[in-house]
């Protein structure tokens, strides 16, 4: 099993270009789909600990755009948890999951740096 893990939804357009990317690069990852098959509170707890929650909640889709005033004002990490629990859509994509560390969004510049 590959120890490179990459999160996302399947039919995102950025997660394409980052399979794609991995793909003609010939990167063996495992492709985690959280919107199919969930994510875990520990590895969000992680990535908010190692990023801050700001970075991983994805506040321009339509998901967190769709949300009440109510459950926009006044977020905290804890909050913001507990949001992309209940819908993983409101994670900022893709994640992937290096092992040691952690890349959130997709930037091909990036990917090449950190999986020379």
């Amino acid at each position: 099993m590959s120890a490179i893990r990459l999160y996302g939804i399947k039919a995102c357009d950025t997660m394409k270009k980052a399979r794609s990317w991995l793909d003609e690069h010939g990167v063996d990852y495992a492709f985690h789909d959280y919107k199919a098959v969930g994510i875990d509170r520990a590895s969000l707890e992680k990535w908010c600990a190692e990023h801050g929650w700001e970075v991983l909640l994805n506040r321009a889709g339509t998901t967190f755009r769709k949300l009440d005033e109510a459950q926009k004002t006044g977020l905290d990490e804890h909050r913001a948890i507990e949001l992309m629990l209940a819908q993983p859509s409101m994670i900022k994509r893709p994640v992937l999951d290096l092992g040691d560390k952690t890349l959130v969004g997709y930037k091909p510049e990036r990917y090449a740096v950190d999986l020379a």
